[in-house]
């Protein structure tokens, strides 16, 4: 069995020290100087020589260190005589993943004490091995002082520490949703669910849904969207029924809104903006079926992405993929006008913590005010390839209003042939000019969504 907690710290680190994003994988071992100036690395396996279960474990270690990480932080550092520097990043996140243990995982005390304190030895560094040992048996004495069934609350804990996360952001939900923040805060702090997008031109959702259930899968229909599926347990996306013939798709229920909010009919051209990675591409496809799809996106790789999905569907022949800004109109546009246009513009993913905790670590609330700038940007340089009568849907997966309902507001003050279409759902909060959907926990992730008609300047 490999050391599977020396592979957590090594990829945790990278996201503390480094500001590595964290996707599930393992990252390379953090290079380190000896004592004679030589550069030494962990021996640690790859990916590939990891068992499922060992594979379970390491991103249940490193995904559930990311969202308690502030909680843990506190608890650490009251334990340690002084901070733990950027070169010894590796045994900071270990002990971090092996209070994680004790705290919420209800690791066995002696397991996760022991293989916490041998994966010193696989990290290169004995010399820590005294410093975990008694870090995670000091934690121990505490938590048997107390109920073992209750989250430690250190009296030096803030309350955004308490509730696990930063303390800017912390503030920004409670005020930006003062009735709502405490669901947004336990959906961040709680495991993803798997949503499943049936393919309804092929297959009712009630038919697939017979079909997963013979197939000894579990689901439940989604409340936000008919053609979502919730699983009661995650899987390979591979051994779906029919998913290699594009029966079905993983996908959020609040992501598949996009394609029947975008109003695109069969003879429509349609740009998708910020393309990748290629869900809400398909989903037009799928369901709008237009005369022309052009797909762009700013990385290669991510667009290499959108590709694999369109042809596992047998749509790769349909929609034109351009790596591209979308800001940038003058290096893609070739001035041919859109009908319809979805800009599914980047953003603090404030909606998504479940899936990407590591939001919480590496956004800054610095970045808000840029970001809210860039989709501004992007929102005024997309209007002039946009058909007059065209309509174009403004889309993101924040919960802040800054980056929402202000910027489009914004938009509409500057633009004097746009307006605001109205969003007639069950499903989410008006905000101003749109709707936002709040994430919830086991149901849907958060998104917001603005239409917005472009008239003809008299």
């Amino acid at each position: 069995m490999q050391n599977v907690r020396a592979l957590a710290a090594s990829s945790l680190a990278a996201v503390i020290a480094d500001g590595r994003p964290f996707d599930g994988s393992i990252d390379m071992p953090r290079a380190r100087a000896n004592k004679r100036g030589a550069t030494q690395k962990a021996v640690l396996p790859d990916q590939s020589q990891l068992n499922p279960r060992d594979l379970a474990l390491f991103r249940e270690l490193c995904y559930g260190s990311l969202r308690r990480y502030a909680l843990l932080e506190v608890m650490l550092g009251s334990r340690l005589k002084k901070p733990l520097g950027k070169r010894d990043a590796d045994i900071h996140a270990l002990l971090l993943i092996g209070l994680y243990q004790l705290v919420f995982l209800r690791t066995p005390d002696h397991a996760a004490l022991s293989a916490t304190v041998n994966a010193c030895i696989a990290l290169q560094k004995t010399w820590a091995k005294g410093l975990v040992n008694a870090v995670l048996r000091n934690c121990l004495r505490d938590l048997e002082q107390g109920d073992r069934k209750q989250i430690p609350r250190p009296a030096q804990a803030s309350e955004a520490a308490l509730a696990s996360h930063p303390q800017w952001l912390y503030q920004r939900l409670k005020a930006d949703w003062p009735q709502h923040w405490q669901q947004i805060i336990e959906y961040n702090n709680s495991p993803p669910h798997m949503a499943l997008r049936v393919d309804i031109a092929r297959q009712p959702r009630a038919d697939y849904q017979h079909t997963l259930q013979a197939a000894g899968l579990a689901s439940q229909t989604s409340e936000v969207c008919d053609s979502a599926l919730l699983l009661e347990h995650a899987c390979d996306p591979t051994t779906l029924p029919g998913f290699d013939e594009g029966l079905c798709s993983v996908q959020d229920s609040g992501a598949q809104l996009a394609a029947a909010l975008l109003h695109a009919g069969e003879g429509a051209s349609v740009l998708d903006a910020c393309a990748a990675p290629g869900g809400k591409t398909l989903h037009i496809l799928q369901h709008c079926q237009p005369k022309s799809l052009c797909a762009l996106d700013l990385d290669a790789g991510r667009l290499a992405r959108v590709h694999e999905n369109l042809k596992r569907c047998s749509r790769s022949g349909v929609a034109k993929l351009e790596v591209a800004d979308a800001s940038d109109t003058g290096s893609w546009w070739r001035g041919q006008p859109f009908d319809r246009i979805l800009l599914d513009a980047p953003c603090s993913g404030s909606g998504v913590i479940a899936r990407h905790p590591d939001i919480k670590l590496l956004r800054r609330e610095a970045d808000i005010a840029k970001l809210a700038g860039a989709q501004l940007n992007l929102l005024t340089a997309l209007w002039i390839t946009l058909a007059d009568d065209g309509e174009l849907l403004y889309c993101s997966c924040s919960v802040l209003r800054e980056e929402n309902e202000r910027v489009i507001a914004t938009f509409l003050d500057n633009e004097a042939g746009a307006s605001a279409l109205p969003i007639d759902a069950q499903w989410g909060i008006a905000c101003g000019a749109g709707r936002q959907l709040l994430p919830k926990k086991a149901s849907n992730d958060g998104f917001f969504y603005a239409r917005l008609r472009k008239s003809p300047l008299r």
